[in-house]
Formats: structure tokens, C-alpha cells, sequence
């Protein structure tokens, strides 16, 4: 039983979560030793293997409990590494993500870890599928990271990036209010006996 447990976490998709998640580290040294330009291609090839791992679940069949955790942690900490990174000045320019907007987006994600932690300890809850805004912010989020990436990476001087930010703050913030309302109103319905 155990070898069977080690084979179904040795597979493809895993490795190429795990990739992603070991890949973080090498990112956000090259950010810190100022090469912009090895750690967007770091970063691009991390975002590669989020699109291999899920393609790769469903061909190969191959979608397990721990893929189900790896996936969307390695995501989460590739996003919030490239947010917090690309908000320090002295790392990055000519474009810098604005301290409000990383707060917003890294708030918003513990926020709802937590409540979904709670809903599970509360209710049982264990399915929490993405809104069409939390797809929208994701998106968004994930474009200001690109786009920046990119532009510092040519030394590209942009300066309507910040309709992009203020875009990505409006989702963020609709999505986690949305969150809200479906968190209260599954801690509101009848608890089954």
C-alpha cells in the first residue's frame, strides 16, 4: 500500500509542481542579485509547468490528493514570491508593483486560506471552487507580474501599467468580498445531522 502511495506521488504532474515550488528560491535570488532578465525567464518557465502539471493530470490520468495541494500551493507561492519581490525598489526598474496592491493581494489570499480552513473545521466543507472573480483576479494579478517582469527586463519605460494595478486591486477586492458572502453563506445553512 505504501509503494503504491509513493508511486501515485512520484508522478508527472507532482514532479511538476515540486519543480515549480523548488524554482521560487532560484527566482528570487537572481531578483535580489538585480539579473531581471534570468529570473523572468525562471519565472516564465515556472508558469510553464503549472500549464504542463494540470495538462499532464488529465492525459496521463494521473490527479491525486497531494496534486490537488501542490498545484495550487506552487502557484500561490510563485505569485506572492513575484509580488513581494517586485515591490521592493531598490530590486527593480523601471516599474515597481505598488506596496498597497501586493498588501491587497497577499491580505486577500490569507484571508480566504483562512476561512476556508475554518469552513472546513466548521462544516466539513472540503470543495471550494474558483468564482468567475476569482479567475478574473487571478488573471489580472498574474498579467501585472508579466508585464512587469517583462518591461524591466527590456528597461521598457510604460506608464499606463497603473490602469493594470488599479484593474487588478478592483478584482481582488470583488473576489474577496464574494468569497465572503459564500463563506457566510455556507456557515448560515442548517448543519446536517
Amino acid at each position: 500500500m505504501r509503494k503504491e502511495e509513493k508511486n501515485n506521488f512520484l508522478n508527472l504532474p507532482n514532479i511538476l509542481s515540486l519543480l515549480r515550488i523548488l524554482l521560487i528560491p532560484v527566482f528570487v535570488v537572481l531578483m535580489t542579485q538585480g539579473k531581471i532578465a534570468e529570473a523572468s525567464a525562471v519565472f516564465f518557465f515556472a508558469g510553464f509547468t503549472d500549464v504542463l502539471d494540470g495538462f499532464a493530470a488529465r492525459l496521463l490520468r494521473q490527479k491525486t490528493k497531494i496534486g490537488a495541494l501542490l498545484d495550487p500551493a506552487g502557484d500561490k507561492l510563485l505569485m506572492t514570491s513575484a509580488f513581494i519581490v517586485l515591490t521592493i525598489p531598490s530590486l527593480n526598474s523601471p516599474h515597481i508593483i505598488p506596496l498597497w496592491l501586493t498588501i491587497v493581494v497577499i491580505s486577500r489570499d490569507l484571508f480566504i486560506v483562512s476561512s476556508a480552513f475554518a469552513l472546513y473545521k466548521l462544516r466539513g466543507q472540503k470543495s471550494f471552487p474558483p468564482s468567475l472573480l476569482g479567475k478574473s483576479s487571478t488573471v489580472c494579478q498574474f498579467m501585472v507580474l508579466i508585464l512587469v517582469l517583462l518591461f524591466n527586463s527590456f528597461k521598457i519605460s510604460f506608464p499606463y501599467l497603473h490602469f493594470l494595478y488599479f484593474l487588478t486591486l478592483a478584482f481582488t477586492l470583488l473576489s474577496g468580498v464574494h468569497y465572503s458572502y459564500v463563506g457566510f453563506r455556507i456557515i448560515s445553512l442548517p448543519k446536517k445531522s
